[in-house]
């Protein structure tokens, strides 16, 4: 259960440094910022199962490390002006960023796994990660709504 939960976080972080470059390629909107968190939080309904409830202290402390991790996110993400659009600006930063992020949770989830119950590290990682999304896309929505303000401003000048 470990090595497969673990091979699957690596995908994700795969397929994750994937699209972002695509996305690069295109345009950003509002919804293209805020959608994820949304989609992501339908994730929460793991936590109507018992086995993966966390005591406050857990979610204390996945919440407070997910945040930490959140700056790096939001220090490698902005955005640039094309042809009157918004792009998200590719970072080289970004992929290395993700890569050791995956990595210092492969070894978090190795090491706790003795002491926490699977479930529990689980609904402690989904918090995590949901910690850590959240403040990047919201530092995001302010940049391209700030961007977006100038933009205006500029087409009405």
């Amino acid at each position: 259960m470990l090595v497969a939960s673990s091979v699957l976080a690596v995908v994700m972080g795969i397929t994750v440094i994937f699209i972002r470059m695509k996305a690069a390629k295109k345009p950003t909107s509002a919804n293209k910022i805020m959608l994820p968190p949304l989609f992501m939080s339908t994730g929460a309904l793991m936590f109507v199962i018992p086995e993966f409830r966390v005591t406050s202290m857990e979610l204390l402390e996945a919440v407070a490390v997910g945040m930490l991790f959140s700056i790096l996110l939001i220090k490698t993400s902005n955005f640039e002006v094309r042809d009157e659009d918004i792009y998200l600006k590719r970072s080289k930063a970004f992929p290395i960023i993700l890569i050791s992020l995956l990595i210092v949770r492969i070894i978090g989830k190795v090491m706790l796994s003795s002491t926490i119950d699977v479930g529990q590290l689980s609904g402690m990682f989904f918090i995590l990660a949901f910690a850590m999304i959240v403040p990047w896309r919201i530092a995001m929505y302010r940049q391209y709504r700030s961007l977006r303000a100038t933009l205006n401003q500029e087409r009405l000048d």
